[in-house]
């Protein structure tokens, strides 16, 4: 606007500033997110002063929650203390350490659509298009009943199910548990097909809790949403040259994403957070 430089350090001193207005809201948004009856979690990689760092995320339909960590496990999960000891729902990719969280689970069906293609073309088997079938007819059901402020019956879940069941039966019978070889030490290597089946029974619970529940949303796509913008991030910048930088980031941005979700824009959101009058996020819905 003047054309006068700005220091890196200035810049720096600014983002510092920022957050430290801001730490109040975002403390607020940890506190709604924590509270929230359905909940999106999900992790990636930040490279943070030249190592592998953890980007934690926890996001709703009017909330997100960004946590930065050296851990990627149930260590960081842990130290964050936003998932353990939710009595709500948890949307996730079916990542090992969420299992380890009491809670009721919901699992991305983007994901399992994605690996019965996958199934299907290294197989040829028919079962697999069956069940993306199945998933994509009965989430437009779920949908249209939803739309008409329905909610499905204990005999249309119990239809699903059935269903959903005869499909596996179906893969299992063509994908039988393979024996460990004789004079083989450790566990038999199973085919992708076996390992597909066996997480689609053993959480099959989770894979339909969009059709038990008519609140949960058939993916993930929440938490995935709020990757995206940060992984633009480091795609230009390459990295954060400090850990203290990361941090202040997860802050800004919490907050920046939560009010845009609420309705408010960024430069307002800065605005006030400068003059001492940070905007409070409602809570959720």
């Amino acid at each position: 606007l003047y054309g006068i430089a700005v220091s890196p350090g200035t810049l720096v001193a600014w983002v510092a500033e920022a957050s430290n207005a801001l730490r109040s809201t975002a403390e607020l948004i940890e506190l709604h997110v924590r509270q929230a009856p359905i909940l999106h979690a999900d992790e990636s990689g930040l490279r943070v002063a030249g190592k592998l760092h953890w980007l934690h995320i926890a996001a709703t339909q009017s909330h997100t929650w960004y946590g930065v960590h050296t851990k990627r496990g149930m260590e960081a999960i842990a130290a964050h203390g936003i998932l353990p000891g939710r009595l709500g729902v948890l949307v996730h990719d079916c990542w090992a350490p969420y299992w380890q969280l009491d809670c009721d689970h919901a699992l991305c069906n983007a994901h399992i659509l994605r690996e019965l293609v996958y199934v299907k073309e290294l197989t040829k088997q028919a079962w697999p298009e069956k069940m993306k079938n199945f998933l994509l007819d009965a989430n437009k059901l779920c949908e249209a009943a939803r739309g008409k402020k329905r909610i499905l019956d204990g005999n249309d879940v119990t239809a699903f199910t059935t269903l959903y069941e005869a499909i596996l039966r179906e893969g299992e019978a063509l994908n039988p548990i393979a024996s460990k070889p004789d004079g083989k030490r450790g566990r038999a290597r199973q085919t992708v097909a076996f390992n597909l089946l066996y997480r689609l029974r053993l959480h099959g619970k989770a894979v339909l809790r969009f059709i038990h529940d008519p609140n949960v949303p058939f993916t993930n796509n929440l938490g995935e949403r709020a990757v995206r913008m940060p992984k633009v991030k480091q795609k230009i910048s390459g990295c954060f040259r400090t850990l203290d930088g990361a941090y202040h980031f997860s802050i800004i941005r919490s907050c920046l994403d939560t009010l845009h979700k609420q309705g408010y824009g960024m430069l307002e959101v800065l605005r006030r957070a400068f003059a001492g009058e940070p905007i409070r996020p409602a809570a959720c819905g």
